[in-house]
């Protein structure tokens, strides 16, 4: 048996090491990590920027010289190193409107749309919306909801930007002030869908909760387990009488369930507005939103910093 296995440990050691990087480029970069720890001749081709290379989306060159980093973005030692930057370090581009990542695994790619590249409705009323900056924030704005009656939230992006053949789905991130106020018994609706193209069977509307102690509650009574008390952290308990006068719980009795906001590693909240297959070869737009106009209450206290869009976990 030790025979057997020195025979195969020099097996891989004999191997040209450009045969072995040339192999290692046609896998992923979760199995070129994996694959390293094989053998030292593993180990030393899974350094190659061949292998990265491949990786990395054909017009990085583009992307990276039009960062508002003034270039700096593209200048490493090698491409194992700037693929892992690009993975954990957002590039913002497009005069500040959006940032570009990779994803980790799959290498690949992912943008957030900045509030000043969505479309809000009434967003540049200064007596409905202000435009803020926060240090948490990647971009240099984002949008606060002063008050409204009439939340609704479009965001859009070229299928051309995006990578072909991968599932993704988009996220609205976003958190509060201390006097959020409004959203307690009123699901907002989300959907995405190619713009423009009518009785799409895989575009489906759905209901989501933004207050995340609203989700909580839901979740309470689905589940049958006691509510956690104290806050979550987003929503005060602050509530203006006119809004608790329109935002009286519903009387119909219990409903589906519905999907709530899942804390990031950033500090903010997202919350899912739907997933749609970018397939080789098509175009057009991706039209995400999110909605809340059926309720008639007044809201506000949402602090909106984008969507995101990347590919779906399986």
């Amino acid at each position: 048996m030790e025979k057997h296995g020195e025979i195969d440990g020099n097996l891989f050691e004999s191997l040209p090491e450009g045969f072995i990087a040339n192999a290692l480029a046609r896998t992923s970069p979760r199995d070129v990590c994996t694959l390293s720890l094989v053998s030292s001749v593993f180990q030393s081709a899974a350094e190659w920027d061949a292998v990265w290379e491949k990786f990395l989306p054909p017009d990085y060159h583009k992307i990276l010289a039009a960062a508002d980093d003034g270039g700096s973005s593209s200048r490493f030692g090698s491409k194992k190193e700037m693929y892992l930057r690009l993975c954990d370090h957002p590039v913002i581009i497009d005069g500040g409107n959006k940032s570009f990542w990779l994803h980790k695994l799959s290498g690949k790619k992912c943008y957030m749309l900045a509030a000043r590249d969505l479309s809000i409705i009434w967003g540049d009323t200064p007596r409905y919306w202000r435009w803020i900056s926060v240090p948490e924030s990647r971009f240099a704005e984002v949008a606060e909801l002063l008050s409204v009656c009439w939340l609704e939230v479009h965001g859009r992006i070229d299928t051309s930007l995006l990578s072909t053949d991968t599932l993704y789905a988009a996220y609205l991130v976003y958190k509060s002030t201390s006097h959020t106020y409004g959203f307690e018994y009123h699901p907002a609706e989300v959907s995405v869908g190619l713009s423009g193209v009518e009785n799409q069977t895989d575009r489906q509307t759905r209901t989501v909760i933004l207050d995340p102690e609203a989700s909580q509650r839901q979740r309470s009574e689905h589940e049958q387990i006691p509510p956690v008390r104290g806050r979550l952290g987003m929503f005060g308990r602050l509530r203006r009488l006119g809004s608790a006068l329109n935002t009286a719980p519903p009387r119909d009795g219990p409903k589906p369930r519905q999907d709530g906001p899942k804390p990031r590693q950033d500090g903010w909240l997202e919350i899912e507005l739907g997933e749609f297959y970018n397939e080789k070869g098509q175009e057009g737009e991706v039209d995400m939103s999110m909605m809340e106009v059926k309720g008639g209450n007044w809201k506000s206290g949402l602090i909106i910093q984008g969507i995101e869009i990347r590919p779906k976990e399986s």
